[in-house]
């Protein structure tokens, strides 16, 4: 099969213009203001325009013409005990939709990461991660959270909800006496607490009539949307079209082990063993002793989540057929163990060379003590010839290849989609200029925009699955080192 041609998809016959069938007259008026101020800033604008490569957010200049939103406390956050990390009030940003989205929602959560110690979770209280106190007031609204059709042609004038994360477990903690207040150090595991909370009030001001709706969110974001989606969809009326988006939620446990192995009749060799306790070899004598097992061989992710979930009191929170079939909690924050049990169409956005995986979990700083894997870490072109080959066989042997494994069962699942791409990236629709842009990244011509929009209103099929790394000319890869 040719590169990046996974799958033959033929465009709607309507066109990427399908959108202004949509609109009413104020709508027109709207839409046709908005896309000159774009075509100047895209066109005619005297502002340079962004590399491929790129190390800041801002990756195009019409993030100059985003709105930015106020902050809401959740109202009843106080009275239902419903706190950040540190015990301030959690909260989002609210833009109202308009004509014929004005009883759409899409919801968003922002991603984070987690904490898994008292140490680390009362670092996290004294940052935004943690805290409402440390959050701008204002947020812009960019990528799949724009109000302008030109950035966001299927989505623009839906009511949008920005879910600000400070509780660090994915919104899924558990008020815990024994961990909260610990040798005088003040926690609040509140995660779910503030996850009800805020449904409850967007139910109140107009969710609970929703006629479409949408929930997704970024990295931890995205596994709180995993973790939430079935119960989000049985918030809503029986007639509300539900559905879930996850981007670069998907953290894999891989079961890879990788070792320097000699004096076995084939020199010095790599071997790896699958889930399955097959074995394969490579013979790569030439870079064999630059492999460190902690950089493919340890379970970091897996002890991590571990502490995560019993720190922070999370198993009550987690899919129960899941729990019941594993018999550990913390196996369940993983993805791959429960994505088979949700009942709700979801899809899912993941580079296949997510740049916050390899960093800081298959090539982590503390395996790499000499710091000779620094550069490629923090940049893809970086890499040594070397280092490119130990990621390639990594990757496909191993982080790649198993995600599109673990995958390959869902692909014919109706209503689900996805969007692999080759790209040294983490999140991808937040930012306009990796959500749907003239320089967005695409496969089969398509941005993650148009998937999305084809997957929710069920145009066409959008299982799309990119060729290997460096295959794909439009990715963005980002730039760590740029700072």
């Amino acid at each position: 099969m040719p590169a990046n041609q996974h799958r033959l998809l033929r465009f709607t016959s309507d066109g990427p213009w399908r959108w202004w069938r949509q609109l009413s007259q104020r709508e027109l008026t709207m839409a046709t203001a908005t896309a000159a101020i774009v075509f100047f800033l895209l066109v005619l604008s005297p502002f340079p325009k962004t590399s491929r490569t790129f190390g800041g957010t801002n990756v195009i200049t019409s993030e100059a013409d985003s709105e930015w939103v106020p902050f809401t406390p959740l109202s009843k956050a106080q009275q239902n005990s419903a706190f950040c990390l540190d015990g301030s009030l959690p909260g989002y940003h609210l833009k109202r939709g308009f004509g014929s989205g004005s009883d759409s929602w899409l919801i968003h959560v922002e991603g984070g990461g987690w904490c898994s110690n008292i140490t680390s979770c009362s670092d996290r209280k004294k940052t935004k991660l943690g805290s409402s106190t440390y959050m701008d007031k204002q947020d812009q609204f960019l990528g799949i959270l724009s109000h302008h059709p030109v950035q966001n042609p299927d989505f623009f004038n839906w009511n949008k909800v920005k879910v600000r994360y400070c509780d660090g477990s994915s919104f899924s903690s558990r008020p815990r006496p024994d961990t909260e207040f610990q040798n005088g150090t003040e926690l609040f595991f509140r995660g779910q607490l503030i996850w009800d909370t805020l449904m409850d009030e967007l139910l109140t001001i107009g969710m609970s009539k929703a006629r479409q709706a949408i929930l997704t969110g970024c990295s931890a974001g995205g596994l709180a949307i995993l973790i939430h989606c079935d119960d989000f969809r049985d918030l809503l009326p029986k007639d509300t079209d539900v559905k879930c988006l996850a981007d670069a939620g998907f953290f894999p446990n891989e079961s890879l082990r990788v070792f320097k192995y000699g004096n076995i009749g084939i020199g010095n060799s790599l071997f790896y063993i699958d889930g399955k306790n097959k074995v394969s070899f490579y013979s790569i004598a030439s870079f064999a002793p630059s492999i460190r097992k902690d950089i493919v061989g340890n379970h970091g992710i897996e002890s991590f989540y571990h502490d995560v979930v019993h720190l922070q009191g999370i198993a009550k929170s987690l899919n129960h057929d899941c729990v019941a079939r594993s018999g550990e909690p913390s196996k369940c924050f993983f993805p791959q163990e429960f994505i088979g049990n949700i009942r709700t169409p979801v899809f899912l956005v993941q580079p296949a060379y997510d740049f916050w995986q390899i960093e800081n979990i298959y090539v982590p700083k503390l395996s790499d003590p000499q710091g000779s894997w620094r550069k490629c870490r923090l940049n893809i072109f970086n890499c040594n010839s070397n280092q490119l080959e130990v990621l390639h066989v990594f990757m496909y042997a191993g982080y790649r290849n198993s995600l599109l494994r673990t995958l390959d069962g869902f692909q014919n699942k109706p209503k689900w989609g996805m969007f692999i791409n080759s790209c040294f990236i983490h999140c991808q629709t937040w930012a306009a200029g990796t959500w749907h842009s003239p320089t967005s990244p695409r496969i089969n011509s398509k941005t993650v925009a148009e998937t999305v929009g084809d997957w929710y209103f069920e145009r066409e099929s959008a299982i799309r699955v990119d060729c290997p790394f460096p295959c794909n000319p439009t990715c963005y890869n980002k730039d760590l080192s740029a700072g």
